[in-house]
């Protein structure tokens, strides 16, 4: 028996990277993911797709709804949530993983790219919160993870060596996103809703990390696999634990804080360290 036997989730961002391995880990634990994306069938310039993972999904076990869909759009998230419950039943389980990022000067940063990062990093979450919320409080439980960056911890005030400034619009958009995560799980406790933000120390390598091509070393150098993200997010999403909530986590501390090994997607393989690890032939 998996540990999301026949639990509704909605992933955003589930055509690759983060999301693709999350969905792909809920899936081998027995969910029906509703998983959703701009890309359906092949990217013309990354790898991966919404079918792509709905196939693994599929042969790890569960059930797979792709849905296209574009979070820049705030006219089309209703609709994503319906076509899930319309298809699976109402959502017990929202990973609000899609994000744009868009490194840049802040003085070369356009209107255009503000709106749609802060359409897509902290609007989406907010409304595909709201539309899931009332279904949760009715049943008395639920489950909501905003994958978050380490790009919004404030820089240091003393030097300001280390700071990333073509992080600044990113950065925001994710500490607006862990501020929303800690209000709304305050404002849902009561109701058993456990909502939580995570991210990685470092990085993720991911299809689209090495197409911006902007990661710093120091940043790969604590690199955590995207087999270690979906652990990490399977553990707050079936979490009971009325005190691991309105928690804003990383992926290795939390993974060492609870006692848990790393698996492959396909939840039988173990790898191990929640360190980064050549597992692509386990994808």
């Amino acid at each position: 028996m998996g540990k999301l036997d026949g639990r509704v989730t909605l992933v955003t961002g589930a055509s690759r990277g983060i999301g693709a391995a999350i969905a792909k880990r809920f899936g081998a634990e027995g969910a029906r993911v509703a998983i959703t994306a701009r890309t359906l069938d092949q990217h013309e310039h990354l790898e991966g797709s919404l079918l792509e993972t709905a196939r693994q999904i599929e042969a790890f076990g569960g059930e797979a709804l792709p849905i296209v869909g574009d979070l820049a759009d705030p006219s089309g998230l209703e609709d994503i949530v319906g076509q899930a419950e319309s298809a699976l039943g109402p959502i017990e389980v929202l990973v609000n993983n899609a994000a744009a990022a868009f490194y840049l000067p802040f003085t070369k940063t356009s209107e255009k790219r503000f709106r749609v990062a802060n359409d897509i990093n902290f609007f989406a979450p907010w409304r595909l919160s709201q539309l899931v919320v009332p279904g949760m409080r009715e049943r008395g439980e639920g489950w909501i993870l905003n994958i978050s960056s380490a790009t919004s911890i404030l820089p240091e005030q003393t030097t300001f060596k280390d700071f990333d400034a073509l992080s600044i619009l990113y950065g925001s958009t994710k500490a607006a996103l862990e501020r929303f995560t800690a209000g709304l799980a305050a404002a849902v406790h009561s109701d058993g809703i456990w909502v939580n933000s995570m991210a990685p120390v470092g990085a993720v390598p991911t299809e689209g990390t090495e197409a911006l091509g902007v990661v710093p070393d120091e940043a790969l150098a604590v690199a955590e696999s995207r087999e270690a993200m979906a652990e990490a997010s399977l553990a707050l999403c079936t979490t009971r634990d009325p005190a691991l909530t309105a928690r804003i986590t990383y992926c290795t501390p939390l993974l060492e804080e609870l006692g848990l090994e790393t698996h492959a997607c396909d939840g039988k393989t173990r790898i191990g360290s929640p360190l980064e690890v050549d597992a692509a032939k386990l994808r």
